[in-house]
């Protein structure tokens, strides 16, 4: 066990789950907070990438990071207006957002598949000069997510977060309070797509290239993120539930890690990441069934010895009359 976990793999892990646990979090507000089930996120999460890739390339990497938060807001903005204005369904406008965004990426990129950024500065570059090291892409990479996560809970409590969580759970309650549901929905999907947009800036930066394809199956793998976690360390308190997902951001990579070290072939990789998914949204479930089952055999079991009881009694009886 201890030649399949290394420190380097647990440090790999540590870094991606931290730089993907943006996009957990961006599905936290989205699927959890507001229930709407946001499918342009592979997309977003390209174009967070794409944006980054070229403004760090003009020699701009902090620039870089907020205009990728930028284009994510102007793609969450252009999702909740398909719903809010134009009586899409959440998941059709999700779709049709995804679809589009690849030409939109693929012209940010310059038309080109990918873009290289080994020869760029970046957070991560500048990092190293001033941290050194082997950790300094932990650092920077938790550092940002704790930030956010901290901003997120804060936001979250205020009174427009408490309007935006109202939305989710009774949207017919928020109208009848005279609060603009569709501006809600609206502030909430662009906060959730620019977490997303910064997760893919983040990535870029630290892989140093960027791909047109780089986004596909990301509402899949933070889906799960999210739910492990919220599996795991449960529901309370906002800054607990955000510390849940993050939780389950960098336990899903270290999963993943685990499966390369074990030698997994490649192409099987996506069956494995699929397991991983199936069985973090079955776990509630299965609890669930886990403990209705376990109290079904504990009322069985009551019942049977209430039942030798009173075989015992009316066998004392008789013997008693005989």
């Amino acid at each position: 066990m201890g030649s399949i976990i290394t420190l380097s793999i647990v440090q790999s892990a540590l870094e991606l789950g931290f730089i993907y646990a943006l996009v957990a979090l961006a599905l936290f507000i989205s699927f959890s907070i507001l229930n709407i089930a946001d499918l342009s996120t592979d997309g977003c999460f390209t174009l967070g990438c794409a944006v980054c890739a070229t403004v760090t390339l003009a020699g701009h990497p902090v620039l870089a990071l907020f205009a990728a938060m930028a284009a994510g807001m102007c793609s969450g903005f252009v999702t909740a207006f398909l719903q809010t204005k134009m009586g899409i369904q959440s998941i059709l406008a999700g779709i049709i957002v995804n679809t589009g965004l690849y030409t939109i990426n693929i012209a940010v990129m310059g038309f080109a598949s990918n873009v290289n950024l080994f020869n760029c500065e970046s957070i991560f570059t500048w990092a190293k000069e001033s941290i050194g090291g082997t950790w300094y892409k932990l650092i920077v990479a938790a550092g940002i997510v704790v930030l956010a996560g901290i901003v997120i809970s804060f936001f979250l409590n205020t009174r427009l977060g408490l309007s935006i969580r109202a939305t989710g759970d009774n949207p017919d309650m928020v109208r009848a309070s005279s609060i603009n549901t569709g501006l809600m929905i609206t502030i909430g999907l662009c906060v959730s797509n620019a977490l997303t947009a910064l997760s893919g800036g983040l990535l870029a930066q630290y892989q140093k290239s960027c791909d047109i394809n780089l986004g596909t199956g990301m509402v899949t793998i933070a889906l799960a993120s999210l739910i492990i976690g919220e599996s795991i360390l449960g529901k309370g308190s906002m800054l607990k539930r955000v510390l849940g997902v993050i939780f389950g951001s960098c336990l899903y990579r270290f999963i993943v890690a685990v499966a390369l070290r074990l030698n997994v072939p490649a192409e099987c990789l996506k069956l494995v990441s699929a397991l991983i998914v199936a069985i973090a949204i079955a776990l509630p479930y299965l609890k669930k069934q886990s403990a209705f089952y376990q109290q079904k055999r504990k009322a069985r079991a009551e019942n049977q010895e209430y039942i030798e009881e009173i075989k015992a009694e009316i066998a004392a009886k008789e013997g008693g009359k005989a």
